[in-house]
């Protein structure tokens, strides 16, 4: 129904770099609200507050880069094929043998991060939008080989593994929302980028260039495709944040669009329900151009372009 114009899914090629966000940072990760309800419960054999054992010193700990098909354990490779990919890091210690993976991932799933639920009872869309690292014991060498990829890319010290997990606390701790667009002017290379997603990749990202930061050589056989989802659009404009929108009786005409564009991604729809929303969808987004981004707990308007 989106024409590439508006919506585009593709993968960018990027050797191990800082990712730049201005994704906003808090001083504490707050507590999930009881509303929020996870289809698959997050980290479900690992720590789910990242928590990361330490090394001894003298070992030696070898890097892994991971990457398998999004949602890989309920469409195969399906999504591989579309190079739509996750991505993980594997750790692996010389001394005991113990095998780890680190992942950053969504509390409530990718559907929750991307777009809110508007409920009848809270006038502002009700976000369940966390993310958070995930570390836990073994490597599945078979989910992450079979259709995508497993590839030692370092040796680190116990000392810089320390360092790094440490990082990861400070990290978890203070980068607590997914973001899954990538906002940008076009798909050129001097293209501007309005908007940072945050998300596994960039995890990945943060994680290489600390690790390079620390001291590690990181060193791969070829090119990481790294997956994003990417919507063009000219200049955004500031709408305000919930308060400022929502509190405001002057504002309701915007408030009550705000509401009503979202509510045609809720979840759990009818087919018959779900075919009118993508017709809804078509109109806002297509022929009106207009999409509203939620960032930093602020709404912004796209004026969404059609790219021929």
């Amino acid at each position: 129904m989106f024409p590439r114009a508006n919506l585009a899914l593709s993968t960018n090629t990027f050797l191990f770099s800082s990712d730049g966000s201005p994704f906003r940072r808090f001083d504490h990760r707050p507590d999930a609200d009881s509303y929020c309800e996870a289809l698959y419960p997050f980290c479900p054999t690992g720590d789910r507050d990242g928590r990361i054992p330490d090394m001894k010193d003298s070992d030696v700990i070898s890097v892994y880069r991971l990457q398998t098909p999004v949602w890989e354990f309920k469409y195969g490779g399906l999504m591989g094929k579309f190079h739509i990919m996750h991505d993980a890091i594997g750790f692996s210690s010389s001394e005991t043998g113990a095998n780890f993976t680190m992942e950053w991932y969504e509390l409530f799933q990718l559907g929750n991060c991307t777009f809110p639920h508007v409920r009848p009872e809270v006038y502002p869309p009700f976000w369940c939008n966390q993310g958070a690292a995930c570390f836990y014991d073994g490597i599945d060498d078979l989910h992450w080989s079979q259709n995508g990829t497993l590839e030692k890319i370092a040796e680190i010290t116990g000392n810089q593994f320390n360092a790094m997990a440490q990082w990861v606390q400070d990290d978890n701790r203070t980068g607590i929302y997914y973001e899954t667009w990538t906002v940008r002017s076009d798909p050129g290379p001097n293209a501007t980028v309005w908007f940072e997603s945050y998300d596994c990749s960039q995890f990945v990202h943060r994680t290489f260039r600390k690790l390079t930061d620390l001291g590690a050589k990181l060193s791969s056989r070829s090119q990481t495709n790294y997956t994003k989802i990417y919507l063009y659009s000219g200049e955004p404009k500031y709408l305000g944040n919930d308060s400022a929108i929502f509190g405001q009786p002057a504002l309701k005409n915007l408030a009550v669009d705000i509401r009503t564009f979202y509510h045609t991604f809720r979840p759990h729809q009818s087919f018959t329900d779900f075919t009118i929303s993508l017709l809804e969808a078509y109109e806002k987004i297509v022929l009106d151009k207009s999409f509203y981004l939620y960032y930093n707990f602020e709404y912004w308007q796209l004026p969404m372009k059609f790219l021929m």
